[in-house]
C-alpha cells in the first residue's frame, strides 16, 4: 500500500551531490513531492528532506541505493507519525482587498496567519503549517485576488533523536 514518507537525507557538501541524489529517483520514476535543503546540527553535514509516496519495500530500496551515492552520508525514512513538519507559504495580494471592510482581514486571523508586507499595491501574508492549512488560506484568498503564491518544502524533524548521531556513533565502535 502506498503512503506518503519522508526521508531524511544527510550528506557532504560538495559539487553535484544534489544531482546524484536527483538521479536515483529519476532512476526509478519515483516522483518527488517536496524537497529542502539546509544544514544540519552537525558542521559540515547537509540534510535534504524529501517527500514521496510509495509502498514500503520501495522506500526501503530507494534508501538503500541513496546510501550507495558518493558523498551520501546515510539516509533515513520515516511515515508522518514519526515526523514533525512543517511548510511555510507566502501570498501576495491586492491591497484592495482589504479595502472594502475586513474580510480579508478576518480570513487571515481564521488562519492564523500574519501580514509581512504593506505596499500600495500588495500585501504579502504568511501562513506556517501543513500542506492543507496553507491550500485552505489559498482557496479562501483566491476570491480576492493573488498576484503570487509559494510554498516552501517540508521541513521536518524525526520524533526519535536523531538517528544520524546513533549510526555515526556505531561506525566509531566497529572501527
Amino acid at each position: 500500500m502506498k503512503q506518503e514518507y519522508t526521508l531524511s537525507v544527510f550528506t557532504e557538501n560538495k559539487t553535484g551531490v544534489l544531482a546524484r541524489v536527483l538521479s536515483t529517483f529519476t532512476k526509478r520514476h519515483i516522483n518527488i513531492e517536496s524537497i529542502t535543503a539546509s544544514s544540519s546540527s552537525m558542521e559540515g553535514v547537509y540534510r535534504f528532506i524529501i517527500v514521496v509516496i510509495l509502498d514500503e519495500a520501495s522506500i526501503v530500496k530507494l534508501v538503500a541505493q541513496l546510501d550507495k551515492q558518493i558523498d551520501v552520508i546515510k539516509a533515513f525514512h520515516y511515515d508522518n507519525n514519526e515526523m514533525v513538519h512543517q511548510e511555510v507559504a507566502m501570498y501576495k495580494v491586492p491591497t484592495k482587498a482589504f479595502i472594502n471592510g475586513n474580510i480579508v482581514e478576518k480570513i487571515i486571523r481564521k488562519h492564523n496567519a500574519r501580514i509581512l508586507e504593506v505596499e500600495k499595491e500588495f500585501i504579502v501574508i504568511e501562513k506556517t503549517g501543513l500542506k492543507e492549512e496553507t491550500e485552505a488560506l489559498l482557496n479562501e484568498l483566491r476570491q480576492y485576488g493573488i498576484y503570487e503564491f509559494v510554498r516552501s518544502g517540508r521541513v521536518a524533524i524525526a520524533k526519535p533523536l536523531e538517528q544520524l548521531n546513533t549510526y555515526l556513533k556505531s561506525l566509531k565502535k566497529t572501527r
